[in-house]
């Protein structure tokens, strides 16, 4: 039988590390859940500056994936093995177990593509595969919550309710533990797995269970999904006419968001602008890059990649329109991938000053191939570059100022900091 109790020392002991290890951000919008990584084009978090490209039946090597083509026969006869011994002896002790053949199978591609041990290195059956095509639009059936895992632990860990989600309404907060998703435990499944328990069609219900470190309790919510379009980008005029947008995936709607909103603070007069990335975990390529375009002068080069046969590509600003006010950036350790090709550039052509922590520090690219039968590999492919031949990975970007966001304080010292940097810059103008 479970003990409470033992899963509340457990959790507990868990929390040092999900503060303090590095955390993967694999981030999901739950329902959603929306993959953050990755999509059939390329992506920020995972993806490359090129379209996914269907993988091909033609077998070759470069030494970088062992071959054990020569060991088929012996894989087939190990296979069969298991099978006779698990249907021989194997007893399912599970209330509602449905395990098909095809889970089985599926499992084999995974486990083979696991035993590479690299956390952005992803099979996706047909299932997982349809929902990254759908959770690039921003819009989904589900409760409307992002969240993170730390691939060491397996604990998956509430980064952000959107404001009026199912989520949010329903008492779900930030800093969140997930324990279990429509009864069964998500600790150590991986977040793509625990996608598809919580998403479901509009207007049915998932039992959504947290562990809530700073009231040492367990929750419970039965939250209704719903339809959601989430908006990936929010926007006001600070005092002295200092604009604000921040920016919190990059999908594809992010960039015509991020537009509309400069547009409109434009028109209220803006003076200086403040671009909010923290707890931005990343998202589609070109989506970040054509921010950069609205804001750089034409012809400027804004990341580049490098493959593994040392081919370079690289991506140039192509908009003729420029913003030609004083810029603050504001980062954290859950800004990742795309927010790095983002801050990384501006700070590299001295655009911006980047105020807040350094950031997480993911400098490669993957790239997302469907392999013909609807499902897909997600796998690494290429090292990204900012302007300047910055590689950031495991690094991350340091600040121009650092500044700790203090959690007792009921003031944001971090935008305070932009702040005051942004209105020194206007006022020497």
């Amino acid at each position: 039988m479970e003990n409470r109790n033992d899963r509340k020392s457990y959790y507990k002991g868990l929390l040092t590390g999900v503060i303090l290890c590095v955390l993967i951000i694999g981030v999901l919008a739950l329902s959603g859940c929306f993959l953050k990584d990755y999509a059939p084009s390329s992506t920020g978090q995972t993806t490359g500056t090129g379209d996914a490209v269907e993988a091909s039946d033609a077998s070759s090597s470069s030494g970088d994936v062992t071959d054990i083509s020569g060991r088929y026969k012996e894989v087939e006869k190990k296979l069969n093995k298991l099978h006779s011994v698990l249907d021989q002896y194997y007893l399912d002790v599970s209330d509602d177990s449905d395990i098909t053949q095809d889970d089985m199978v599926e499992g084999i591609y995974k486990g083979y593509v696991d035993a590479l041990n690299e956390p952005y290195t992803v099979y996706y059956t047909k299932e997982e595969y349809d929902q990254l095509q759908e959770s690039t639009s921003g819009k989904y059936s589900g409760i409307g919550v992002v969240v993170s895992q730390n691939k060491e632990t397996g604990v998956i860990t509430v980064v952000r309710p959107f404001e009026g989600s199912p989520g949010a309404e329903a008492g779900i907060l930030k800093d969140d533990i997930l324990y279990k998703v429509a009864d069964k435990e998500v600790t150590g499944v991986d977040v793509t797995e625990v996608v598809t328990w919580i998403k479901g069609e509009e207007g049915s219900t998932v039992s959504i269970e947290v562990y809530r470190p700073s009231e040492d309790k367990y929750l419970t919510f039965e939250v209704e999904r719903k339809t959601i379009e989430i908006p990936m980008v929010t926007s006001k005029m600070l005092d002295n006419n200092i604009g604000y947008v921040a920016v919190y995936e990059f999908e594809e709607t992010t960039s015509e968001q991020f537009n509309q909103a400069i547009d409109e603070l434009t028109a209220q007069g803006m003076k200086g602008l403040i671009i909010d990335l923290r707890d931005n975990p990343g998202g589609l390529v070109n989506s970040a890059t054509a921010i950069l375009d609205r804001i750089l002068p034409k012809d400027q080069l804004l990341v580049y990649t490098v493959d593994k046969n040392d081919k370079k590509q690289e991506e140039y600003s192509e908009d003729d329109e420029s913003i030609n006010v004083p810029i603050s950036v504001l980062i954290n350790d859950n800004s990742a991938s795309a927010s790095e090709i983002v801050s990384g550039c501006l700070q590299d052509y001295g655009k911006a000053k980047l105020v807040g922590t350094t950031s997480f520090g993911k400098g490669i690219v993957q790239y997302v191939l469907p392999l013909g039968d609807g499902s897909a590999i997600k796998l690494t492919s290429a090292k990204y570059y900012t302007p300047n031949g910055r590689n950031i990975h495991g690094t991350g970007i340091d600040p121009d100022v650092e500044v700790e966001l203090n959690s007792d304080s009921e003031t944001d010292t971090q935008l305070e900091k932009a702040q005051e940097i942004v209105l020194e810059q206007i006022q020497a103008e």
